[in-house]
């Protein structure tokens, strides 16, 4: 299975589980791996037979701005379930990553592995 990739997408969100949280924008970081057969668009040469990288990024940042979510794995799952379902993706791995969280950590965050059902 072939994978598209994209790493490093910002998002900002509400998210955390402590009062001051639930009022302040955070950043989100999201690495995904979206396992899709390409071999008929790089036959074709046609974007409308692959995953469209550019609409998931657009369609998560969305997403990230109009929801709330106390914990990293609830916005994860909800994520990979969004994803899934909406661009019809057979298998993902998500990782999403909360910089600063931790005064001592870069980030920290939560790796998911999903399955179309």
């Amino acid at each position: 299975m072939d994978q598209v990739l994209i790493e490093g997408l910002r998002v900002e969100t509400v998210i955390g589980v402590y009062e001051w949280e639930r009022h302040v924008q955070q950043s989100l970081e999201l690495d995904l791996e979206l396992a899709t057969d390409i071999r008929a668009a790089a036959r074709d040469d046609d974007l409308s037979h692959t995953l469209d990288y550019a609409a998931i990024c657009e369609r998560l940042t969305a997403y990230a701005t109009d929801n709330a979510h106390g914990l990293v794995e609830t916005f994860a799952e909800r994520v990979a379930q969004l994803v899934i379902a909406e661009f019809g993706v057979r298998r993902l791995r998500l990782t999403v990553r909360k910089p600063g969280a931790v005064a001592s950590a870069r980030a920290v965050g939560v790796r998911i592995e999903r399955e179309a059902g």
